[in-house]
């Protein structure tokens, strides 16, 4: 009977966690394009992109019990050392952030289809420009997960402050919408939901980051200034 050795049994072990690498980042990808479908459609009140949008969130979940299922596995028959313990952790909680943005994504097509039918405007505030930096924040977040990339850990936390900045001079703008055209209230009000998704997007971002320097470093910190809600 023959047994494996230690430097077969770590190749292995590196392949799966390559492996692992390479799924979740396919995940994250095709969560950012959700984010950028999402937020053209209400841009462009376009129902058939909102639509297209809804359709993927089944791919996201179904990504995402697969990546947890692959995890566990290796939890199970690797025996990781601490290290690879904080690796297989941490992507575990990742794909669970992920997982949200894809839900957030969908929660934003739905408004598309709810502002439309209040024949509702979005052109007279800059979403593209928020979420431009949330989408950022997100793929720079998985980046410094593969690259081990505190720099860019760092850089991410930093950004959220940008788009809590950008969703207070949205809100405001949408406030006076409301008051200067009070026919759009209803539609302003699924307009203020849809940013306050866009910049919960980017905390999941700053999660998956901070996630990212406990694996560096082994230890837990939260990096991003706390916002006071104002």
């Amino acid at each position: 009977m023959s047994v494996e050795s230690p430097s077969y049994a770590r190749q292995a072990y590196n392949l799966e966690i390559s492996e692992l690498e390479h799924d979740l980042l396919d995940m994250g990808s095709r969560a950012e394009q959700m984010v950028a479908m999402a937020v053209d459609s209400l841009c462009s009140l376009n129902v058939d992109q909102a639509r297209a949008v809804m359709l993927r969130d089944d791919d996201i979940d179904e990504r995402d019990l697969a990546i947890e299922a692959k995890c566990l596995r290796l939890l199970a028959l690797q025996q990781p050392m601490a290290g690879d313990l904080r690796q297989i952790g941490t992507a575990m909680k990742m794909i669970t952030d992920i997982e949200r943005v894809g839900d957030l994504s969908v929660d934003i097509a739905k408004i598309t289809l709810k502002v439309e039918k209040e024949f509702g405007q979005t052109s007279f505030i800059d979403i593209p420009k928020m979420a431009k930096v949330a989408g950022l924040m997100l793929h720079e977040a998985l980046e410094a997960y593969v690259h081990r990339d505190l720099n860019r850990v760092q850089e991410v936390c930093e950004r959220d402050e940008e788009v809590d900045a950008l969703y207070r001079e949205l809100r405001s703008q949408i406030f006076a919408n409301m008051v200067d055209d009070p026919s759009q209230v209803v539609a302003d009000g699924w307009l203020l939901m849809a940013i306050h998704h866009v910049e919960r997007i980017a905390d999941h971002a700053v999660n998956i980051a901070e996630r990212v320097n406990f694996m560096v470093t082994g230890e837990f910190k939260l990096l991003a200034k706390q916002s006071d809600g104002n």
